[in-house]
């Protein structure tokens, strides 16, 4: 079932409000997502752009030419559908003013969730023509790409965040502007003296693995492990920055849906408890089962959980042991072993 904001998407080439772009066009599409149908006529090629793994995997299985990251410029148009970031929405639609040819029609479409009408507005304030329609519960909105982009573009990209002074981030990864309470609080028990392999399940941009790898220098091995691929690449420039001399991997996985082929000692985890625009607490419950096979015997998992959450179940069925080690008024810190 698609998600209302794709068939929003392509609404106004459908009800011919827009005109469809022909076979010779090339067309960008940025936040990419499968289950779309494209209107009659519309026989542009499509080169879809989908950094988080599921998604991507869900348009590989539609046959859709699809990158992790934008390849390519000088594009005739270019689709943007939005998601719940409104950072990430606002440098998609810079992204797509710097890869589009002059004169060349945006189409921007979301949800109320995804904040579709302040982002509207805020194109409206700057200066351009913008036509808009609603449709399935959400607003597409499009405008041709200016002469002069510059201006525009730069109040609407997003430059990098700095943390810490340790850290590097963009807008659309989680806790991009702060560090999570729930990771600092995994974070101030992890261990000072391991030193076998360890993995890092759903790194994001590279908090845990930077903590864990600083308070036990003698690790033998970190692998990171994450779905989104622009915090998988800050992760690894985050560990190179700062623990250069640590032996590190790096994979872009899904662990929901993609089996683990090594072995470890030690897992952290920090799970999230949503997929894509759904709440779904039971994703966290997959990656600890996950964790259980990819651990060795005696192998340790530490995580960090929203205090609510019901992990203690699927610990006790997948592990030999398990246990709490503390919580606050948020969170629970949750060990076992295989």
């Amino acid at each position: 079932m698609s998600r209302d904001a794709l068939k929003t998407l392509f609404h106004p080439f459908a009800s011919g409000t827009v005109d469809v772009p022909s076979e010779s066009e090339r067309i960008l599409f940025l936040g990419a997502e499968a289950g779309f149908s494209l209107p009659d006529g519309f026989a542009a090629s499509l080169s879809a752009v989908q950094g988080y793994r599921p998604f991507y995997r869900q348009l590989q299985a539609q046959r859709i030419d699809v990158t992790p990251e934008i390849e390519g410029e000088d594009y005739d148009g270019a689709l943007v559908l939005c998601t719940k970031h409104k950072g990430e929405n606002e440098d998609h639609i810079a992204q797509a003013l710097s890869r589009v040819k002059e004169g060349g029609l945006i189409v921007v479409a979301g949800g109320k969730e995804d904040g579709i009408q302040p982002l509207r507005k805020r194109i409206e304030g700057l200066g351009v023509d913008v036509g808009h329609m609603p449709k399935y519960h959400g607003v597409a909105f499009w405008l041709a790409r200016p002469a002069d982009i510059s201006t525009m573009a730069a109040q609407l990209a997003k430059p990098a965040t700095r943390i810490g002074g340790r850290f590097t981030t963009a807008a659309g990864m989680f806790s991009h502007d702060r560090f999570d309470e729930g990771s600092e609080l995994l974070a101030s028990r992890l261990p000072t003296d391991f030193s076998g392999d360890a993995a890092d399940f759903g790194a994001g941009w590279g908090y845990l693995s930077v903590e864990l790898a600083t308070k036990s220098p003698r690790i033998a091995r970190l692998d990171l492990y994450e779905a989104h691929y622009e915090a998988l690449e800050a992760a690894r420039a985050n560990l190179l920055e700062n623990c250069p001399k640590v032996a590190q991997r790096f994979f872009w996985h899904d662990l929901a849906s993609e089996p683990i082929k090594d072995k470890y000692d030690l897992v952290i985890m920090n799970p999230p408890f949503h997929q894509g625009h759904a709440a779904e607490p039971s994703l966290g419950q997959v990656m600890i089962k996950a964790a259980s096979s990819a651990l060795r015997s005696g192998g340790r998992l530490m995580l960090v959980a929203n205090r609510g959450l019901p992990y203690e179940p699927v610990l006790a069925e997948n592990f030999r042991e398990h246990g709490e080690t503390c919580r606050n008024a948020r969170f629970k810190l949750l060990w076992a072993k295989k």
